[in-house]
């Protein structure tokens, strides 16, 4: 085992945090710093976001220790890399002071039949279930043994009681680079094989660190799943387009686009698009909150977005380093320049307007009428929002009999 039982030394979160040494101010910084994440392309005055944070503060501080079943299928342990390595809640602080994780094959001691029983016994309790990795199904699942038994049944029996499921990755939330064509493997996600319980995809390849541990504080902080998008990744994370909080923003409604890497244009920041960045169709707050304590990331760095948190990116954004297809998902498409010089002509302010939106990070970009342009010019529709359709039952942790009259129907928004 892991050895944590000792590590909790009180009845709840808060009494923990306090006999091992960490102030409250500590601790409202932490809390301070979830509320964000959830308050991304939300608005939030100072009043209401230090409402917030309290409210994150209080909740959390109650939470008695939650198990935790950690799962690593077909993947490459990049998800839980970036967890480890977020700068923000540390693996120490999440494994250590927030949850219990009794089973996780990356950082547990245990090995062998000692792991098998640890798993065994966290599967006969409630437990929060958080699976990185793609399920193999094809051939009786040989692709991938655990123990001598196969992904699927490791899943099924891991899933069994719990009472939410977190799907972590590119590759549990839908198979990823082992799905693309021909997916010889039969590679699916977590919620292609559970069917009765609420899965969260907190999509990416990875996905940000903070974005993960944000979802399972999430869950502890408000007893519930968070509410998801049509992909089923939470709300909070997911509910707008790289391309409306892109820095880069300015120079697309300019027409100035990169046209190689070694080019004037990269050299002076412009726009990725010609070079293959899918921006404009991937939901993510990468621009936001960023990796590594907000240091950068991809674009950031002069790399075109590939769409890693969108379904089935490996088929439908390949090559990467080519503009968007203008087949199949997307439809027809209007040339960049079209487009970046239309709406410039049309709003000779629109440049300073987008640059100081962009600067406030935490603000929705769009306007509709715009947003309508743009998602048309680009052959997509706005994404469908499904309401609550994964909420679970006020506590978290109790057993998965309490959530048969779970609402799982989804609306549109």
């Amino acid at each position: 085992m892991m050895g944590l039982e000792s590590s909790w030394q009180g009845d709840t979160l808060a009494d923990n945090l306090l006999a091992r040494g960490y102030s409250r101010r500590d601790f409202m910084k932490m809390c301070s710093s979830l509320a964000a994440v959830f308050a991304v392309g939300t608005p939030l005055a100072g009043g209401a976001f230090t409402a917030r944070a309290q409210e994150v503060a209080d909740k959390l501080g109650a939470v008695k220790k939650p198990n935790v079943a950690w799962l690593q299928l077909v993947e490459c342990t990049g998800c839980m890399e970036s967890t480890l390595r977020s700068g923000g809640t540390t693996i120490e602080d999440m494994v250590l002071n927030l949850v219990s994780v009794n089973y996780n094959e990356l950082v547990m001691a245990a090995a062998g039949t000692a792991a098998d029983k640890a798993l065994e016994e966290l599967n006969n309790e409630p437990h929060i279930l958080v699976v990185n990795g793609s399920v193999t199904t094809d051939d009786d699942g040989i692709y991938c043994t655990i123990g001598g038994k196969s992904s699927v049944q490791v899943l099924e029996e891991a899933a069994k009681n719990a009472t939410v499921i977190l799907a972590v990755g590119a590759c549990a939330v839908y198979g990823s680079v082992q799905a693309a064509k021909p997916n010889p493997t039969g590679a699916k996600g977590v919620d292609e094989i559970i069917k009765d319980k609420p899965v969260i995809n907190v999509s990416g390849c990875p996905p940000i660190g903070e974005v993960i541990t944000a979802t399972l504080a999430y869950v502890l902080t408000h007893g519930k799943a968070p509410k998801v998008d049509a992909e089923g990744r939470p709300l909070f994370a997911y509910d707008q387009r790289i391309h409306d909080s892109c820095p880069k923003r300015a120079h697309f409604d300019a027409g100035q686009f990169v046209h190689s890497f070694d080019d004037e244009g990269a050299k002076n920041g412009w726009c990725l698009y010609e070079v293959g960045c899918k921006g404009p169709s991937t939901f993510s707050p990468c621009p936001i909150v960023q990796w590594n304590m907000h240091t950068s990331w991809p674009i950031g760095a002069g790399h075109p977005c590939i769409g890693c948190t969108e379904k089935h990116f490996f088929d439908r954004f390949t090559p990467f380093y080519k503009e968007l297809p203008d087949a199949g998902a997307f439809g027809i498409e209007k040339s960049a320049e079209t487009i970046g010089l239309g709406l410039v002509g049309a709003a000779a302010a629109g440049v300073a307007i987008h640059a100081g939106i962009t600067a406030a990070k935490t603000v929705n970009a769009r306007s509709k009428e715009r947003d309508t342009e743009l998602l048309a010019a680009f052959g997509d529709e706005p994404s469908t929002v499904a309401d609550s359709p994964v909420d679970t039952p006020a506590d978290i942790t109790s057993p998965p009999e309490s959530a048969a009259g779970t609402d799982t129907t989804t609306t549109q928004k």
